[in-house]
């Protein structure tokens, strides 16, 4: 017999302690499985162990219909209980787990919004100088970055959290970078020439008066106190850019990362090296953007060859 609080706290203890989880993590859980324990309490549910598989397929009812929240939200939320459940049976604190066989919804298969290289080229112009311009370089310091920023996320389709995370150390040399994606996984990944020019022009003429506002610190993109820039400023510096080139489209960090592997696997890359690139554990992740350029493959047959439409 445990009351559902004490089990949920001792879970939580579990993975703060054992399994080493991050506070964001924690706080995740924390703020899912009180869903769960308030769904619990309103139905005079107040011992775990009266908990049945028929409960917890009306708490997955109850998220969507209730609550209002999408698939991939709801099966965040089970994953929580399942982990709570799991543990419980694992102390011997329930004889059973009465969730191992509740599925979460599945989520619709949605495909990535990669956008076209002249947009790409286009946001990147507005996002601050050309680094052949030396004029244009003079002027707004900070644009020079936000160019660097920019570029580097179109060159090597990282993640926005990869990008802030970079170190002076990680630029192995000016053609490739080192990566650390999920779970710290490291990966290499080459740059191209526009992106190397235009981090030289900040690494040269930005950087430095930056890194003397502060005690001094290894990351490669700093703001302007000098620390670490974040990852809401990355996405504030995108944005300013999509209004400056006047974009009705919405554009984020990830649209780099999409367009970045839509326009590989439409110039011809092997799947597999686009997996490497983006660092994706699974192949089938990557495969989605296959579909992207097949629907592209379709549209350009449909209105170009004479036979395709009646």
């Amino acid at each position: 017999m445990a009351k559902t609080s004490f089990a949920i706290d001792a879970y939580l203890r579990h993975l703060t302690i054992e399994r080493g989880m991050a506070k964001n993590t924690i706080l995740a859980y924390r703020r899912d499985l009180g869903i769960y324990s308030q769904f619990l309490e309103d139905r005079g549910i107040e011992d775990v162990s009266r908990v049945t598989e028929l409960v917890i397929r009306d708490f997955s009812q109850y998220l969507v219909l209730t609550k209002g929240l999408v698939a991939s939200s709801v099966a965040r939320v089970l994953a929580a209980v399942r982990g709570l459940h799991k543990f419980l049976l694992l102390e011997s604190m329930v004889e059973t787990d009465v969730s191992a066989s509740v599925k979460p919804p599945k989520a619709p298969k949605r495909l990535p919004k990669a956008i076209s290289v002249s947009e790409i080229e286009t946001l990147l112009k507005a996002s601050g100088p050309d680094p052949d311009d030396s004029g244009g370089l003079a002027g707004d310091l900070i644009r020079v970055r936000d160019r660097a920023i920019l570029e580097l996320l179109y060159a090597t389709g990282a993640r926005v959290s990869e990008v802030v995370n970079i170190d002076l150390d990680d630029l192995v040399d000016p053609e490739i970078i080192r990566l650390f994606g999920k779970g710290s996984k490291e990966r290499i990944v080459p740059v191209g020439k526009y992106a190397q020019a235009a981090l030289q022009a900040y690494l040269v003429r930005v950087r430095p008066g930056l890194a003397i506002l502060s005690k001094g610190t290894p990351a490669l993109f700093l703001n302007q106190r000098g620390t670490r820039l974040s990852r809401q400023s990355i996405w504030q510096i995108i944005s300013d850019a999509a209004h400056a080139a006047k974009f009705e489209k919405e554009v984020s960090p990830h649209t780099f990362r999409h367009s970045f592997a839509t326009h590989l696997l439409e110039g011809g890359a092997d799947v597999r090296v686009v997996q490497e690139l983006l660092g994706h554990a699974s192949v089938a992740t990557t495969q989605i953007y296959t579909l992207v350029t097949v629907d592209a493959l379709r549209e350009i047959y449909a209105s170009s060859h004479p036979r395709a439409q009646r």
